[in-house]
């Protein structure tokens, strides 16, 4: 077989038709629908069945993706960990990650990433949908509280506390006199369940609760934030979002959240190694939080 067209074939089969092939690989529809032919011609099965709107393998393509996919991995991994120690970081390098760490952090981020290796070519898609770093063409994906996928590997680099917060103007309710909790209005996400109660984390026995009436609810953080600094009410945000708003005097913290704090990852497929611009990426947003790095794993 020409592993050339084996690989086109293998592209195909992995992204579900000849377009999605080639936006993520950069080859050609024509290129890849010729080689995939002459695959065929050189095997004599049908491979790929063709619709107008649709494509699907055959029980012959899916053997042939199945038993050559792994293989043809191992082998450019096989390449790429010869020059991996002494490789200068260079290529294309995608990232995905949510939108609020993206529009905080990220765009401060990939311009010292820019600079201090001009020869990869950085993109960074801020997006909420959980991406498949394989199927959707992504060098890195950063996950927020990810759940366990064996799939994929990498490590915590952010360890943050959330942070209940509120304009100057609203000032923060008195303890109630019962010991329940003091009613506080309150911006918060959709998402957020009725009847939540909010707790200060505090060293005394006494825990100071506050129950969030909601005035405004939003899908966003950054929507949500934006409408606490315009006064609406108090909200709990991530302190990456708002310690900049509380350090300017815009915001006042009214004290930590008792809840779990917020992990940040950063993830790549399990399949693959960890080339130089990854690494060089990881590097260089590990140093964006020195105080709040966890050790990296042995």
């Amino acid at each position: 077989m020409d592993l050339e067209a084996l690989v086109d074939f293998n592209l195909v089969a992995a992204h579900g038709g000849f377009g999605r092939a080639g936006r993520i690989s950069g080859r050609s529809k024509a290129t890849l629908s010729r080689h995939v032919s002459e695959l065929e011609q050189s095997l004599g099965v049908r491979l790929i069945e063709r619709g107008s709107q649709s494509l699907r393998l055959t029980d012959e393509g899916l053997s042939l993706h199945e038993r050559t996919d792994g293989l043809l991995s191992e082998i450019a991994e096989a390449g790429e960990a010869i020059v991996l120690g002494a490789s200068t970081p260079r290529g294309r390098l995608r990232v995905s990650a949510p939108m609020v760490f993206a529009h905080v952090a990220l765009p401060r981020i990939g311009a010292r990433f820019a600079l201090a290796y001009p020869e990869v070519k950085l993109e960074i898609v801020a997006e909420d949908r959980k991406v498949d770093p394989v199927e959707d063409g992504y060098d890195l994906v950063i996950r927020i509280d990810p759940s366990p996928d064996e799939r994929l590997i990498g490590r915590r680099f952010l360890n943050d506390e959330r942070l209940i917060v509120a304009s100057p103007d609203m000032p923060c309710p008195q303890p109630a006199p019962d010991g329940g909790p003091s009613i506080v209005k309150a911006v918060l996400l959709s998402a957020t369940p009725p009847n939540v109660v909010w707790r200060l984390k505090s060293d005394s026995e006494d825990e100071v609760l506050f129950k969030p009436e909601p005035i405004l609810r939003f899908s966003s953080l950054l929507m949500v934030r934006d409408a606490v600094l315009a006064g609406a009410g108090a909200a709990v945000l991530p302190k990456l979002l708002a310690e900049g708003d509380v350090e300017a005097g815009r915001l006042v913290c009214w004290g930590t959240h008792a809840g779990p704090s917020v992990e940040i990852w950063a993830l790549q497929s399990s399949r693959r190694l960890v080339g130089a611009k990854v690494r060089a990426f990881l590097e260089v947003m590990e140093k964006a939080f020195p105080a709040r790095v966890f050790v990296r794993p042995s």
